[in-house]
């Protein structure tokens, strides 16, 4: 496959083909959510933005599988490197029970392994002082792993603060802080203690002007929260405060500079532990190492996934637990392979420059998104490549899901009304310029079917 040259290709979807894998899947998996019955085959075709499925079916993936595979498929700026690297089982090791490495020294090292990782996780939040990462499976246990330091750290502390619209995880303790969707979190069990306040999603909004209900009363709700006069939580109580930077499964929702200065100077005044969960908006794609760069909030503890192949905690050393104390988990720092794949993107983000791409194909995708879209539109907004469009009802963005995917562009909801892109952080100007050009045709070929609904 030429990726300067490849366009979608598509019929009808899925063909006979995906239907039986999907079939042969179903029998037996648990139910889950899958977003299209897209089924790669692995042993076709592949490369950026561009897949092929099991019938042939060429695709343009503005997905990226929800920012887990920031480079697309078969990336060059990845493989090349991971070609040089010879199998060997196990490719995970038990806990933190061993270490692995290649070579006399770190420094001498073939390839990089999970120390490699740790270190270049520790360079790229060094703005915060952060010097310790704990390695782990996903995302969900990267957060577990960020309330149980910071509930050690701020000990005898017995609350959390999260935001409306949040999504933190499906692991039960990370769904006491998901405040999205209630079919993620109902009829389960909570821990007790997390309290939850307005999450300011107008990039306008400040404290003259809040339509979100942040901003009250003669100052912020979180404020109000702790104030020693009349408030209801003793700030000395307060294990964390968490939040995504940019809401993810909320809804794409970018917040306001000023509710991120309340948040930043709260947090400063009363000492209390920030976790910011960089889950699906960290590893470059907002155009920034994590979108808590774009803020002036200093994060305490950072938890990552997805772009990264691994769960990461990071944060400072005097935040984690003493020896006593100590995190595990079985495949803790022992995940190979991932370790690997995390270390080669990150090394491809700052030799190819990726940062600055990403920020000009946003730039370059909302351009065109806000020259040609319908009234249907009611926002398109995005930093870097973590974009979303935004329609008038939810029949509306659902059609235009469906009729991407008959013109073989992926794409995903989220929220009530709103359409998430994710390409590649390589993406070139054509690249872009193709995958928008579809999405605005989709969009055009939904009015009347959202018209029906």
């Amino acid at each position: 496959m030429d990726r300067d040259t490849a366009k979608p290709d598509a019929d009808a979807l899925p063909g006979p083909n995906a239907q039986q894998w999907v079939d042969f899947h179903q029998e037996y998996s648990a139910p889950s959510e899958y977003s299209h019955d897209f089924v790669w085959d692995v042993t076709r075709e592949a490369d950026g933005p561009f897949v092929t499925d099991v019938d042939g079916n060429v695709l343009l993936d503005f997905t990226c599988h929800i920012g887990a595979a920031p480079l697309g498929y078969n990336n060059e700026k990845i493989l090349e490197k991971v070609r040089e690297f010879d199998l060997v089982e196990p490719m995970k090791i038990a806990g933190q029970d061993m270490y692995f490495g290649s070579g006399p020294s770190p420094d001498e090292a073939d390839f990089p392994g999970s120390s490699h990782l740790m270190e270049k996780l520790t360079e790229v939040s060094s703005q915060y002082g952060m010097d310790t990462v704990f390695l782990s499976n996903s995302g969900a246990e990267a957060m577990e792993n960020a309330m149980k330091i910071t509930h050690d750290y701020r000990a005898p502390a017995k609350y959390g603060v999260a935001f409306a619209g949040s999504f933190h995880g499906r692991t039960l303790g990370t769904l006491s802080l998901t405040k999205s969707k209630d079919v993620y979190t109902h009829h389960y069990p909570e821990i007790g203690g997390i309290e939850t306040v307005p999450f300011c999603a107008d990039r306008g909004c400040d404290a003259d002007s809040c339509d979100c209900g942040f901003f009250a009363g003669g100052g912020s709700q979180l404020r109000n929260m702790l104030a020693p006069e009349g408030g209801y939580v003793d700030p000395d109580e307060i294990a964390f405060l968490t939040l995504e930077p940019i809401q993810g499964v909320g809804g794409y929702r970018f917040p306001s500079q000023a509710f991120m200065q309340e948040v930043a100077d709260v947090t400063d005044a009363y000492d209390i532990p920030l976790v910011v969960d960089e889950i699906q908006s960290g590893i470059g794609r907002t155009g920034e190492i994590w979108a808590s760069d774009h803020y002036p909030i200093e994060p305490d503890v950072i938890a990552s996934a997805k772009a990264l192949r691994v769960g990461a905690t990071v944060s400072r050393s005097d935040v984690f637990p003493s020896e006593k104390n100590r995190l595990g988990s079985t495949f803790g720092g022992g995940d190979l392979l991932g370790s690997m794949m995390g270390a080669f993107t990150l090394e491809a983000i700052q030799e190819h420059d990726l940062l600055d791409n990403a920020t000009r194909r946003g730039e370059q995708a909302k351009e065109i998104l806000r020259d040609d879209t319908p009234a249907s539109v009611e926002d398109v907004r995005g930093t870097g490549l973590m974009l979303a469009v935004e329609f008038d009802t939810a029949a509306r963005r659902s059609a235009v899901v469906q009729a991407a995917l008959e013109r073989g562009l992926l794409t995903l909801g989220c929220g009530k009304k709103t359409i998430r892109l994710l390409p590649p952080l390589d993406s070139s100007e054509r690249e872009i310029e193709l995958g928008i050009s579809i999405f605005l045709e989709a969009i055009e070929a939904a009015e009347p079917s959202a018209k029906v609904a």
